[in-house]
This record gives C-alpha cells, sequence and structure tokens, in this order.
C-alpha cells in the first residue's frame, strides 16, 4: 500500500514510519504539504497517487486553542474537511485522529465509540467539528482515530515535551509537586498506537467511521505521575490535588477514558498503560542520572 503521512515529525507520525514494514510510506515535508494551505490538497494527492494518507498533524495545544482559536480551526476542522474531500476526489482512504476532548466527561466511565461528542472548550470544539465536517464530506473513505493522553519516545515540539518529559524535567527541579487527582484519562504510549494504527489499515474488517485506540486501563494524572517516579525511583513529594477540572480558568473533561470497543472486536487490542509506561521509561530514561 502507498501511505502519505502528514506530521512526520511528531510523536505518533515518527512511531508509524518506525514500525511500518509492509507499506511505502511518502513523507511531505511541510513546504511540499501544509494543513494550513488546504487549497493544495488535491493537486498533492493527484500527482502522489496514495492509496491512503494518514494525517497526524493537528493544532493540539490545548491552552494556546484558546487563544489562538481561529489558527486551531481552520487546522483540526477546516483543513481536515478539505482533505477528506481530496481524499474522496482522488480516490484515496484518509485516516485522522482526534481526542477525548470530544467529551466532557460527565458520563463517569470510559466512552465508547457510539457516546455523542460533547466538548468543554475549544481545543475539543475544533476536533468534534473536524469530525463533523470529514464525516459530513467523505462519508465512505475517512477512518478517525480518536486517543487520549499521547507520550513517545519522539516528544512533542507544539507543548514542550509529553506528560512523562516534563514530570521527570519537574522532579529534577522540585522537591514537591502538586498534580491532578480528579482527571481520569487513559495515557497511550505512541509506540503502541502506531502499531494498533498500522493494524487498522491491514484489517479486512475496516470500514470508515470512528475508532478508539488506547492503551487499555484509565488512571488519573496523579496515579500516572506516580507511576513515573516509582519507575524511575525518583524521590519527590508528590501530592494530589482536585482542581475540579479547571486549568488556568478552562475546563477539562473529568472522566475522558475511552474505550476501544470496535478495535477489539477486530482483535486489535492494545497492552495496558502499566506495561507501556514501564517499557517507555526503560527505552527513553534507563540510564537518567538519579
Amino acid at each position: 500500500m502507498k501511505i502519505l503521512l502528514i506530521g512526520k515529525t511528531g510523536q505518533l507520525g515518527c512511531d508509524i514510519i518506525r514500525n511500518n514494514k509492509n507499506h511505502e510510506i511518502f513523507t511531505p515535508n511541510r513546504d511540499e504539504l501544509d494543513l494550513g494551505r488546504s487549497g493544495e490538497f488535491i493537486d498533492i494527492l493527484s500527482k502522489a497517487k496514495p492509496d491512503l494518507v494518514i494525517n497526524t498533524a493537528a493544532f493540539h495545544n490545548v491552552i494556546m486553542c484558546e487563544v489562538k482559536y481561529d489558527q486551531a480551526f481552520r487546522l483540526n476542522c477546516v483543513a481536515v474537511r478539505d482533505l477528506s474531500v481530496a481524499c474522496k476526489e482522488t480516490g484515496s482512504m484518509l485516516v485522522t485522529f482526534s481526542s477525548d476532548y470530544v467529551f466532557d466527561g460527565k458520563k463517569g466511565c470510559a466512552y465508547t465509540e457510539e457516546d455523542r461528542p460533547s466538548p468543554l472548550q475549544a481545543y475539543g470544539i475544533t476536533r468534534a467539528a473536524g469530525e463533523f465536517a470529514a464525516m459530513l464530506s467523505a462519508l465512505e473513505n475517512v477512518v478517525i482515530v480518536r486517543t487520549c493522553g499521547l507520550y513517545g519516545v519522539s516528544g512533542s515540539r507544539s507543548k514542550g515535551g509529553n506528560f512523562v518529559d516534563k514530570r521527570i524535567r519537574d522532579a529534577k527541579m522540585n522537591n514537591r509537586l502538586e498534580i491532578s487527582s480528579e482527571q481520569i484519562v487513559s495515557p497511550t504510549y505512541t509506540h503502541d498506537l502506531s502499531l494498533a494504527v498500522l493494524g487498522l489499515i491491514e484489517s479486512h474488517d475496516l470500514k470508515s467511521g470512528i475508532y478508539h485506540l488506547v492503551n487499555e486501563g484509565a488512571c488519573s494524572w496523579y496515579n500516572f505521575t506516580k507511576a513515573i517516579f516509582e519507575l524511575l525511583d525518583l524521590k519527590v513529594d508528590l501530592k494530589p490535588v482536585n482542581r475540579n477540572g479547571i486549568d488556568n480558568g478552562m475546563r477539562r473533561p473529568i472522566y475522558s477514558a475511552l474505550e476501544n470497543k470496535k478495535a477489539k472486536n477486530m482483535g486489535i487490542i492494545l497492552p495496558h498503560w502499566k506495561d507501556a509506561l514501564k517499557r517507555y521509561i526503560e527505552q527513553k530514561y534507563k540510564n537518567i542520572e538519579r
């Protein structure tokens, strides 16, 4: 299969490239394909002639989405819609990504693909809008993968590093840390996610629609941080704090863990988040100075 991948320098894009064994992947530079120039999509796809387009790029700095809403909406919604239209017109399938933040967290247990989005903040609104726009524009050509709390070896440039890396840096500079205890999430290692995505696109049962792909299980950010420090034997006075889902005046979903219902039915099962975190720490921080 010939795949055009957008977002080759991101955590997920890097891992898809690294773990690919069966496909020809074309990874254009930003000057060749920029989500901000969505009017060029049809020409680019017509020349590249991919069987599948994987879009891992987005405006996913949650705080900055409140400040730069126009840019977030353009990249997370308009560009995704235009990309889905281009894929439909050129006969390509599109796999694009969305977020647990399309939900308000009021359900109180893991969300499935059938649950209705109800976002609380600009980031979630733009992601939900992108889902609807893509499905309405090219229903038979689009696969939307919702995921949650990504961390990978390549880090996250737009956020200054992923959650794991930031907490390890915090531990080196502080003896005491306060971490949110009320938000329940499904933190996901991009290595495992990339393998699941590759498994999904190779499945004979794949149909257009929405899929959830996260590491199994759920935890609070406090418990996730505690597990990070325990794996590295970092001595920090870690305190749980309940912020009622408010961060810098912005609302976050209290319970946004996801359930991989459709993927499991296809035989695609991701490891538990504890196993994933242990492997990530062993790969990236096995020689860390404590």
